[in-house]
């Protein structure tokens, strides 16, 4: 079954976050998952979110999907974005 990493952000240093985002786009790449929301203009039709960007990925599975976020690459892109982004992440199995 499919699994959706959710990430809600709002960044606050554009330039460490691009270079988090340059370094994280290679290791989702590897681990075979695909942006399907990256970004995106976010319009809130009802509650509060607080967030200006969305980022959706799509991996074949859950496992797949924490090997992304376990890997070391991934592991090392997030460190550029550490300090530098309001950052939430959640993985969710697919339809």
């Amino acid at each position: 079954m499919s699994a959706y990493i959710i990430t809600v952000v709002n960044v606050s240093d554009p330039e460490n976050y691009a270079k988090y985002s340059a370094l994280a786009s290679v290791a989702n790449e590897q681990y075979g998952g695909k942006f399907i929301v990256r970004g995106g203009n976010p319009e809130v039709l009802e509650g509060a979110i607080p967030y200006t960007r969305v980022v959706v990925n799509v991996f074949d599975s859950r496992e797949q999907a924490k090997k992304f976020y376990n890997s070391v690459e991934y592991q090392a892109a997030r460190q550029h974005r550490m300090g530098a982004a309001d950052f939430n992440m959640m993985v969710v199995d697919g339809a």
